[in-house]
């Protein structure tokens, strides 16, 4: 079985978030980068599904040269081999167009990818990845089992739980529950020095989407504190100033 898995490289979540002075780029000095945690899950996963001579696993990345530290750790946690796209990763379609550009012809039984990458939490590149090669797509996954030529899958839906079974091709993203991050042991860390990583250039994609600028979250009010018996002051703090009521 061969096995794609898409990885992003995203800030650390106690990164201090700031931009240019006209909010239209992010800043990206002093940002410590890592593998993004819901694509560690969907590499856990193909990982312990390949194991023992059963498969081999791939890492993807669109993106430049300074995010291979973020490579090597996914090689080092145990994938075979990788592949970096060289161009910066500016929106989920082109992402999405340079990795079905790249699949379609390698004859990967699954494309795994996190439910969504903790900086834009899109949740748009598995879909896309399978509009483009015209193979099934199911999104945010707890469980995959393999059971001969096809997969059984479990997502959560409201009130309830889903099951799933699709042949072989399909694109599927992970959320937690699929599998367990795993942590790179010293042998895997010093053999990912050597494991293949190819870098291929971008092919051309249109371009559909252009970010304007960037705003961070207002900050939090203040609380005000009532006590239990100021029930219409209650109330009318909530009509008047939360409105809500």
């Amino acid at each position: 079985m061969k096995v794609l898995v898409c990885v992003s490289n995203v800030p650390d979540t106690t990164t201090k978030v700031t931009f240019n002075g006209d909010n239209t780029q992010f800043n990206t000095a002093g940002v410590q980068y890592i593998l993004n945690p819901y694509d560690e899950i969907a590499l856990a996963r193909a990982i312990e599904l390949t194991e023992g001579g059963k498969g081999t696993v791939t890492i993807i990345h669109v993106g430049e040269i300074s995010s291979e530290p973020t490579i090597r750790k996914a090689l080092a946690i145990g994938a075979d081999d990788a592949v970096r796209i060289n161009a910066a990763p500016r929106d989920a379609y082109f992402v999405a167009a340079q990795i079905a550009d790249y699949a379609k012809d390698k004859g990967f039984e699954m494309i795994l990818t996190g439910r969504e990458s903790i900086d834009y939490n899109g949740s748009q590149l598995a879909s896309m990845i399978a509009e483009f090669m015209d193979i099934p797509s199911i999104s945010i996954i707890k469980k995959l089992d393999i059971d001969g030529n096809q997969a059984n899958l479990i997502r959560e839906i409201e009130g309830g739980k889903e099951m799933l079974t699709v042949s072989f091709p399909f694109v599927a993203s992970c959320a937690e529950g699929v599998a367990e991050p795993k942590i790179p042991n010293m042998r895997g860390i010093m053999s990912a020095r050597t494991k293949p990583l190819e870098v291929i250039e971008a092919s051309s994609v249109e371009k559909l989407l252009d970010f304007k600028s960037y705003s961070i979250p207002a900050p939090r009010g203040s609380v005000t504190m009532l006590s239990a018996d100021e029930t219409e002051k209650l109330v009318d703090l909530l009509h008047t100033k939360s409105k809500v009521i």
